[in-house]
């Protein structure tokens, strides 16, 4: 188990060191962003909070799965020691 997330994030850690800086906005939200360069400010604050909101929900999946595997493992294990 241990050597399975050692090479994991030794793998991470390559690919990671192999990307090259890219451009981190979608085409729209950039031309969004520079049409309204005069709102200073409040543009950027909707923005942000759209991609949070965006960004919020696959963590939420994946927290929400984790939860479910972790509690069924634990009455795995419950049911394992009283038999």
């Amino acid at each position: 188990m241990l050597r399975r997330v050692s090479l994991l994030l030794v793998s991470t850690v390559f690919v990671l060191g192999l990307l090259s800086p890219v451009a981190a906005q979608c085409p729209m939200c950039k031309k969004n962003v520079e049409a309204h360069l005069l709102a200073k400010g409040q543009v950027g604050a909707g923005l942000n909070t759209g991609i949070l909101y965006l960004l919020s929900v696959p963590y939420l999946m994946v927290g929400t799965v984790a939860f479910l595997w972790w509690r069924r493992q634990r009455r795995m294990t419950t049911e394992q020691s009283l038999a």
